[in-house]
């Protein structure tokens, strides 16, 4: 499997989703717990400074006097600091000696303060949290109604340990993340086993079938998609065993019956011979009409007995009875004799290095030069080439001729029994079995690690090109197989 395939697999998939979806709710949950206790902590915190604030300053209130003394400042400044933070007491440019960082206090925060109504900052002061709570005290007149007084007061109160509770809930916020995802990978890997079994069991049993095995079949489980698929499967894989059965047994007949015609047209065929050979003899003495007749009976008598033999050949091939009978062979003689014995020996232009020697079927070897010349000659153009090479392992001899080539339609059926390319020849004469039965003596010879082969192709200048590969060394009793 490629590293893409693997990337986007099912499994990885189901992982990859269940795992954001466990990341998804946990981050929602968890992000939303935590801001909402956060906010109460602070709020809490921030309440509790205020009423402490107020609780103080009614402690000093009402002012006796005013402006108040720098003694005043830090009197009060004093009475109002307690373990959990200090005061900042100001008037106008007077401060209260002792008051620690000036500075946390902003305009903002002074400018609220200075109209007059309790305000508070949050800000950070030395890496931790400070809660800044100001407000401006009132000066009470004798009508009982209060004015600003100008003095104002800061509590400055420290938001550590709030902070630490805020860090521990987001700690905890991530660990119960890192558990949920967790969580969600071990419920990813339950599922994707439950989901992906039915299907690696459906994977192997097509494999199965496209092999042939067609008494295939799955286990259903439950009641589910799954086993619905399962059920389809099997029924598909029995009405299929059923089928090609019935193919088989038809082929297997049909194969039976033309081994058997062609056996028994043999002997009638072997007394037609006999006659038209003596008819043969007779003809030329024989007046017009009866003479051509007399020689058309011979020529088709020739062409049966042909089509006979060739269909002899290939009722065993079918049947698995073919067999080498190999001898140790001079090709290029062979190939010249089988030449000189159909009187294609100036018809064919050759290149056949002396010395070649293999172990082979010369009965196959001479049946397929034969029927590849043949078949330049009948649907090709002259001249018909010739050649023969040899490497250690393996001899070549490759049949070309000078014609219009090999159609893109017409390759892939070139050896296909009985297949006439009547739109990309010249002419389309014979029975369609001498390529097929060329190629399937091709791929009886073999070797231990491979069976010769027979490539039809077209060359670079035009023309059709037949290559034929054969072992050096041929195994004894192999049979053929398509």
């Amino acid at each position: 499997m490629t590293p893409w395939r693997w990337a986007v697999g099912l499994r990885v998939r189901l992982l990859l989703a269940f795992a954001l979806l466990g990341v998804t709710t946990t981050a929602v949950v968890a992000s939303g717990s935590y801001f909402q206790a956060r906010t109460v902590i602070l709020q809490q915190a921030q309440d509790a400074a205020v009423l402490s604030l107020t609780d103080q300053l009614a402690k000093v209130y009402p002012l006796r006097q005013l402006p108040p003394t720098q003694d005043d400042l830090d009197t009060l400044a004093e009475r109002l600091s307690d373990r959990e933070g200090y005061a900042v007491v100001r008037y106008r440019d007077m401060q209260a000696q002792g008051s620690e960082a000036p500075d946390l206090l902003t305009p903002e925060l002074r400018q609220a303060v200075g109209d007059g109504s309790i305000a508070w900052q949050r800000v950070s002061f030395d890496g931790q949290p400070v809660l800044l709570i100001g407000t401006q005290l009132g000066l009470e007149r004798s009508n009982g109604s209060s004015v600003p007084s100008g003095l104002e007061v800061y509590s400055v109160h420290s938001l550590a340990s709030e902070q630490r509770s805020i860090d521990r809930l987001a700690t905890l916020a991530w660990l119960t993340g890192g558990l949920s995802l967790v969580l969600a990978v071990l419920l990813a890997l339950l599922a994707a086993r439950g989901v992906l079994r039915p299907i690696r069991d459906l994977g192997r049993a097509a494999r199965r079938l496209g092999e042939g095995d067609l008494t295939t079949r799955l286990s259903v489980r439950g009641a589910d998609e799954l086993a619905d698929v399962a059920r389809t499967f099997n029924d598909t894989a029995a009405t299929l065993e059923r089928q090609v059965g019935e193919l088989r047994r038809m082929e297997a007949d049909a194969r039976r019956f033309v081994a058997d015609v062609s056996h028994e047209l043999r002997t009638p065929l072997a007394a037609m011979t006999a006659v038209t050979d003596v008819l043969d003899e007779e003809a030329d003495r024989l007046p017009g009409d009866a003479g051509r007749a007399a020689r058309l009976v011979s020529q088709e008598t020739q062409s049966l007995t042909h089509l006979v033999n060739d269909l002899i050949e290939v009722s065993r091939f079918d049947s698995g009875t073919a067999r080498l009978a190999l001898d140790d062979v001079d090709v290029a003689a062979a190939v010249t004799a089988t030449l000189r014995l159909r009187g294609w020996v100036g018809r064919v232009r050759t290149d056949l290095p002396p010395g070649i020697a293999a172990r082979l079927d010369p009965r196959r070897l001479d049946v397929i030069v034969a029927n590849l010349v043949a078949n330049a000659f009948r649907h090709g153009a002259e001249p018909v080439s010739l050649r023969l090479r040899a490497d250690e392992g393996w001899l070549t001899v490759e049949v070309s001729d000078e014609g219009p080539g090999l159609d893109r339609e017409v390759l892939p059926h070139v050896f296909d029994r009985f297949y006439k390319a009547d739109t990309a020849r010249t002419r389309s004469e014979g029975s369609g079995l001498g390529l097929a039965i060329a190629w399937e003596n091709a791929r009886l010879h073999r070797n231990a690690r491979q069976r010769g082969s027979l490539v039809a192709g077209n060359g670079t200048r035009g023309g059709a090109v037949f290559t034929l590969r054969l072992p050096r060394v041929a195994a004894a009793g192999e049979e053929g197989a398509r």
